[in-house]
C-alpha cells in the first residue's frame, strides 16, 4: 500500500513567500517595496535656502519687539573735575539683566514659530532644511540684535548726557551682555522641530507587509 500523495497548496495561498519576487533576469531594476517619492539633493538645498532667508527676515520683527519690549536702563551725567560722567541711576537695578531676558525669550518664541511653519509647509525634514532652519535662526538674530542697537538710544552717552543736562535721567544705549542669546533662535528651532517630526512625521514602510521576516525562495522539493 503506498501512502497518498499531499495535494500541493492552492494558488495564491496567503503564505510568507507569496509576495516574493525573483529579480529580473536581464539585471534591471524593479519596483521597489521601498520607493517614495524622495525629492533631489538640488531641491532640498534650494528649498533650504528659501527657509534660511525666510527665517532670517523674521529678524526685522524680533529687533523691532525686543527694541519695544525691552526695559530701559536709567543712566545720570554728571561733571566731575570740569569733566562729564555717566553713571547708572540705580545701581541694583535688574534692567540689564531684563535686556538680556527680553530678547532671549523672544528668540526662542521666534525659533519655536519657524519650526512650525517650516513643519507644516514641509513635512519630511532633511539635513539641509534643519540647517536652513539653524542658520535663519542665527542670522535672524543677528539682524534683530543690530536693529534693535540701531533704534535704541544713541550710543553716545556722553553726548546723550550734555544733551539732556546735569542730573537729569535718560536711558542708557540697548545693549545686549548675553551673547549666547543669539543662539537662542537657532536651538529652540532645531528642538520644536526635532519634537514635530518625531510625533507627527511621515514613518518609514515596514520591510516586510504582514510582520513576516525575511523573504526566502521556496525549495523545489517543499
Amino acid at each position: 500500500m503506498t501512502a497518498p500523495l499531499t495535494p500541493p497548496p492552492p494558488p495564491h495561498q496567503g503564505s510568507p513567500h507569496h509576495d516574493w519576487q525573483a529579480p529580473p533576469a536581464d539585471g534591471a531594476t524593479g519596483p521597489s517595496l521601498y520607493e517614495q517619492d524622495v525629492p533631489g539633493m538640488k531641491t532640498e538645498v534650494r528649498e533650504a535656502a528659501v527657509v534660511t532667508v525666510a527665517v532670517a527676515l523674521g529678524g526685522v520683527l524680533l529687533g523691532l519687539l525686543w527694541w519695544w519690549l525691552a526695559p530701559h536702563v536709567p543712566l545720570v551725567g554728571g561733571i566731575v573735575d570740569k569733566k562729564w560722567v555717566v553713571y547708572f541711576k540705580d545701581t541694583e537695578g535688574e534692567q540689564a539683566i531684563g535686556v538680556d531676558g527680553t530678547f532671549t525669550l523672544l528668540a526662542v518664541a521666534f525659533g519655536a514659530l519657524s519650526a512650525l511653519g517650516v513643519f507644516l509647509v514641509r513635512r519630511r525634514g532633511g539635513v539641509p532644511l534643519v540647517v536652513g532652519l539653524a542658520l535663519g535662526g542665527l542670522l535672524g538674530s543677528l539682524l534683530a540684535w543690530r536693529i534693535g542697537v540701531w533704534l535704541g538710544p544713541t550710543s553716545n552717552v556722553i553726548a546723550h548726557a550734555r544733551a539732556v543736562g546735569k542730573g537729569v535721567t535718560f536711558s542708557a544705549p540697548l545693549k545686549l551682555n548675553a551673547k549666547g542669546a543669539l543662539l537662542a533662535w537657532s536651538l529652540a528651532g532645531l528642538a520644536v522641530h526635532l519634537g514635530l517630526t518625531a510625533m507627527f512625521g511621515p514613518r518609514d514602510p515596514e520591510p516586510y507587509p504582514g510582520g513576516h521576516g525575511a523573504a526566502s525562495v521556496p525549495s523545489a522539493g517543499a
